[in-house]
């Protein structure tokens, strides 16, 4: 079996990659490398499976459509795993081309490669920043996301009800997942733990906004690959009385199609989450404390009972074990 996994030399298509050539699949990459971070550390994530005989890479644009085209012709695969875009939420506010051009043309040329070669599950990534203005907690997937607040979060919600319309026109089963702030070895340099890290053993301070009131579903990156991992291997099927987690309330059911919340339901103080980095790296930290940045809300919280009970898992991993792990990893990999 063939799966397509876009977004292979990021931080979660990476650990996605491995762990399917881990259980004896074949698996096609696809990635531009594109510079919004370090390009070496994408390369470096690929270098753990590049050579691997179950694997091979293409250096695609996903906004190059005929590039995408050749891709699905090429390899025809059975299965994809949609995790390719532009990162970053505030990065948008600067270059809203960008994020329109790969997360939501990009994404229109993913479905259309599903429907011309009749792929039998499309898994894509979403986020929790669709819930926007919502405060009611823990955040459901049957709860209303008529609200977001960057256009990052406009262009993940765009995803959900542009795979929804290819689930029900075409018959593509899709699944979407709604990941909860993703931290972990490998990590992505402008996260906040990567951040952290980084100036705390340069002895500069660390930007806290919110005045370090804000409390996050922080989640492990082993607990998310798993989760999608699995969520792929439980294919949606159309069923109209089916009331599981849809994109909106007034969703029908009818089409193969499912929303999940993959985060750690037990959120975590930002400033438990600090000293917890303080007491792994032997430092204190400097706090620039700042007022909320636009566009962010103050806490996250993700209910994950429709996740346990259709796929079977939940993210379990403790930020003390998740954080140690990855200031390991930092430590070898920067060599400080």
């Amino acid at each position: 079996m063939t799966t397509l996994v876009t977004g292979s030399a990021g931080f979660i298509g990476s650990h996605v990659a491995m762990r399917l050539l881990e259980r004896g699949e074949q698996v096609v990459g696809l990635d531009n490398l594109n510079d919004y971070y370090d390009v070496e550390l994408k390369r470096a994530r690929l270098a753990r499976f590049l050579d691997h005989p179950r694997f091979a890479q293409e250096y695609v644009d996903l906004a190059d459509r005929a590039a995408v085209e050749g891709v699905f012709a090429r390899h025809r695969p059975r299965r994809v795993v949609n995790l390719a875009a532009q990162a970053g939420v505030r990065y948008a506010a600067e270059n809203p081309h960008v994020y329109v051009a790969s997360n939501v043309t990009g994404f229109l040329h993913v479905l259309e490669g599903c429907r011309q070669y009749r792929v039998e599950h499309l898994v894509y990534a979403s986020t929790s920043s669709v819930y926007g203005a919502n405060t009611a907690m823990p955040f459901s997937e049957h709860a209303p996301t008529q609200h977001p607040l960057t256009l990052y979060a406009a262009t993940k919600k765009a995803n959900e009800m542009m795979a929804h319309s290819y689930a029900h026109l075409y018959g593509i089963p899709c699944t979407g997942l709604r990941f909860f702030t993703v931290y972990g070895p490998w990590g992505r340099p402008d996260m906040a733990l990567f951040l952290f890290t980084r100036a705390i053993l340069a002895g500069e301070p660390i930007r806290v906004f919110n005045h370090g009131h804000h409390r996050r579903s922080f989640t492990y990156i082993d607990d998310v690959a798993e989760g999608v991992v699995r969520a792929l291997d439980h294919v949606p099927v159309p069923d109209p009385q089916w009331n599981g987690a849809t994109p909106d309330p007034a969703s029908s059911g009818v089409a193969p199609y499912r929303i999940f919340n993959i985060g750690n339901a037990q959120p975590v103080e930002l400033l438990r989450y600090i000293e917890i980095l303080e007491q792994c790296l032997g430092r204190k930290a400097r706090m620039e404390l700042l007022p909320l940045q636009p566009g962010d809300v103050p806490d996250t919280e993700a209910d994950t009972g429709d996740l346990e009970a259709i796929v079977g898992c939940a993210p379990t991993v403790p930020v003390e074990q998740g954080v140690a792990r990855f200031v390991q990893w930092y430590r070898e990999y920067y060599r400080v």
